[in-house]
């Protein structure tokens, strides 16, 4: 008994290793569906679908793995947010700020970016497929 007990304790403790953290601080997914404020919060895996999130203040936010899909951005500061693995599906985002944000393997699939700054982005791996761009710094090719 004792054994299949630690057994359980050991697969439980390596599972939660394993997982990646998702734990948005539910007070700061309302402050930012309130305010549109919400500088440094942690929304990491928030699900923030459809969201109007015009103007908002992400400065420096924890955004990683979020789903931000049909959320409306337009003339939000992402500046230094870290958005590693958020779904931009279908997201709105015109005149926003991405300046030092990481896009790293975000899924900007449909997703309109007109005139979004990026300047010092880091835009690895991430999925543009079917998006509108422009006057952004985002492109498709080499040299």
């Amino acid at each position: 008994m004792k054994a299949a007990i630690f057994s359980t304790i050991a697969l439980l403790a390596t599972l939660s290793l394993a997982l990646p953290a998702r734990a948005a601080d539910p007070a700061h997914v309302q402050q930012l569906l309130e305010t549109r404020a919400c500088f440094g919060c942690n929304l990491a895996g928030a699900d923030l679908t459809g969201a109007h999130l015009i103007g908002a203040d992400l400065r420096a936010a924890n955004l990683q793995g979020a789903i931000l899909k049909n959320t409306n951005l337009e003339g939000a500061d992402l500046t230094g947010a870290n958005l590693r693995g958020a779904d931009l599906t279908e997201a709105f985002v015109t005149n926003a700020v991405l300046d030092h944000a990481n896009l790293t393997s975000a899924n900007l699939t449909n997703a309109r970016l007109f005139h979004a700054s990026t300047i010092g982005a880091t835009l690895t791996n991430i999925d543009i497929t079917g998006a509108q761009i422009f006057g952004s710094g985002i492109s498709v090719g080499g040299d």
